[in-house]
């Protein structure tokens, strides 16, 4: 157990930083597209921040996400505080709120590809921190892939949902964004209650591993040939 311990601290330390930017820069990414697009709400309230404290939930992006690794959960699941948008204050609300939820996946992509070409410069690092620096951009780019994916479920309060939401007509759209409530319910649903009882009767039940597994391995191998790591 002595041993393990060690071990543990070790990993999730290299889970620490690629979880903070990612998070933090989602959530600015939602904010600043909101500002450019006319509400100012996030701005104001200095959601635009690239400052983790401004965004972090202390259960959803810290205590939970750390008992997941610890835990060696087959997935990584957490939240922040989400920015607050008016999309009444955007110049074209519907449209407009598309665009801001699209934002956050799309910053995490942009910041997985980052991370990537990131490697070139990690080899000329000492070989005594190589190891937990390469871990830190394999990390970061496996989360920013999957926070873009999961994030894009057509699910509300999820930002796919946001987007399906916005495209459908305007009586669906209030009635959809009303039942957040039942979403939540579905994701924890699907993420924990499906799992832990496929678990149980030695069954692999994990939906979301189904669900996003190919797309997260394709969009994955893309970003390693885009920054030149694989042929």
């Amino acid at each position: 157990m002595l041993g393990v311990l060690p071990s543990l601290i070790y990993q999730s330390s290299t889970w620490i930083l690629p979880t903070l930017l990612s998070v933090t820069l989602h959530e600015a990414a939602h904010g600043l597209i909101a500002w450019r697009l006319g509400d100012d709400t996030a701005y104001r309230m200095g959601r635009l921040s690239f400052n983790p404290l401004r965004h972090v939930d202390l259960v959803g992006t810290a205590i939970l996400p750390t008992l997941l690794i610890l835990l060696q959960a087959p997935f990584l699941f957490g939240w922040a505080k989400p920015v607050p948008v008016v999309p009444q204050r955007l110049r074209s609300p519907r449209l407009g709120m598309i665009c801001v939820a699209i934002a956050g996946p799309t910053a995490n992509i942009l910041l997985a590809v980052f991370a990537a070409l990131l490697v070139h410069v990690a080899v000329y690092i000492p070989a005594g921190g190589q190891a937990w620096i390469l871990f830190n951009i394999q990390h970061a780019i496996q989360l920013n892939v999957m926070l873009a994916l999961f994030n894009m479920i057509p699910i509300p309060p999820l930002d796919g949902g946001l987007v399906i939401a916005n495209l459908l007509p305007r009586f669906l759209t209030h009635l959809i964004l009303l039942r957040d409530e039942y979403g939540i319910v579905l994701l924890i649903i699907i993420l924990l209650i499906v799992p832990t009882i496929g678990h149980e009767i030695g069954s692999d039940w994990n939906l979301l591993t189904w669900l996003l597994g190919p797309i997260a391995t394709l969009l994955h191998e893309l970003i390693l040939y885009s920054a030149g790591l694989v042929d």
